[in-house]
């Protein structure tokens, strides 16, 4: 399981942030990143289970930008939040704003790790299944697309080949089984139906920079590359 942990940079590799990193390290595959902005830029090309943000105090911004897309975009990825400064404001404010779990530091790694544990399960049971390709979020329950927190309006069939492609990322997929899957009896025996659809897919997703993950494997079909969006 991956971890993205955000805090200050006068914290990171000091004191009770260096010691939660090594516990944390032992259980999982922890990522600890220092800047905001290179924080959320990795938030929105990688995978993660969870996010810490480890707080100095209420007042300590360092990661809320994480937060506000995490909520905004849908992401629905389970955030921990640590604060050496735990007040009950500043604790309603951080659950309002999207935050999962709230901890007071310094505190044993063991309980932030059973917290952790206890966060990646219950997201997984209750979290809707998205999928994601670096910036881009697609949600099979919701049928939404949204890149960066911006909905992408996609038509049935759009929406269907991108979900299909996305489900199997860098697997090349061919016109045919694209038509059995997404049209299935529906097909009306146009030949160019499948290249028509990724078209149209494409210049939507032009608008917002993404429109490279679709790629054309000549000869063959076509495949969704997320590495190429990165």
């Amino acid at each position: 399981m991956r971890i993205l942990m955000i805090g200050d940079k006068d914290n990171v590799g000091v004191g009770e942030s260096q010691n939660l990193f090594s516990d944390l390290s032992r259980e999982f595959t922890v990522v600890r990143i220092s800047d905001p902005e290179e924080g959320l830029e990795m938030l929105k090309s990688n995978k993660y289970d969870c996010v810490i943000i480890d707080r100095k105090d209420a007042e300590d911004n360092c990661g809320m930008d994480l937060v506000d897309f995490n909520k905004e975009s849908g992401m629905g990825l389970p955030i921990l939040i640590i604060s050496a400064d735990k007040t009950v404001d500043d604790l309603v404010a951080m659950f309002e704003r999207g935050a999962d779990d709230y901890v007071a530091s310094p505190c044993d790694g063991r309980e932030i790790i059973a917290r952790v544990h206890s966060l990646i399960r219950r997201s997984a049971q209750c979290h809707r299944p998205l999928l994601t390709c670096g910036r881009l979020i697609l949600d099979p329950v919701a049928r939404e697309c949204k890149v960066d927190g911006t909905s992408v309006p996609l038509r049935r069939r759009e929406f269907d080949i991108l979900e299909i492609l996305m489900r199997h990322d860098n697997q090349v997929f061919s016109r045919e089984r694209i038509i059995s899957e997404v049209w299935q009896k529906e097909y009306d025996g146009t030949s160019n139906v499948v290249d028509v659809h990724i078209k149209y897919l494409r210049d939507k997703l032009r608008e917002h920079k993404m429109d490279s993950i679709v790629v054309t494997v000549r000869g063959v079909g076509y495949k969704v590359q997320c590495s190429e969006c990165s």
